[in-house]
């Protein structure tokens, strides 16, 4: 009798399944990239001229010291009152209201971050200087 075993292994692999789990991986990482967003703020940082910037009469200035002092227009102020006038002063305003911030050198960036996050909630245009 001429009986064969049935029973050849085979060294096949099929990828089907394999291209489906990378497509799907592929889909799940770029949309949790397009989710994941840093918290940070949306800074216009200025370009490099050799030209000085015109400030006009009428913009305000905050100076804030190394110990997180706040002066307006070179009156110390708090930053609770800080915030009430330039606000009273953005909401009276029918332009854009202008203001400079000048830190002094070594001053912590949690202070200049506190009168850039007042100038963004009440659209006021804000210039970061250097203190002399």
């Amino acid at each position: 009798m001429g009986l064969k075993k049935r029973s050849n292994v085979k060294a096949e692999f099929s990828m089907a399944s394999l291209t489906d789990m990378i497509f799907l991986l592929l889909i799940f990482f770029v949309l949790n990239s397009a989710v994941v967003a840093p918290n940070s703020l949306n800074l216009k940082l200025p370009g490099t001229s050799r030209s000085q910037a015109q400030i006009d009469s009428k913009t305000d200035d905050v100076t804030i010291s190394k110990s997180g002092n706040y002066y307006l227009n070179g009156k110390r102020i708090s930053p609770f009152n800080l915030e009430q006038s330039l606000g009273k002063k953005a909401g009276g305003s029918p332009n854009k209201m202008d203001i400079t911030i000048s830190p002094e050198s070594g001053t912590a960036v949690k202070y200049v971050a506190f009168v850039m996050d007042i100038a963004m909630r009440y659209e006021i245009n804000a210039i970061l200087t250097q203190e002399k």
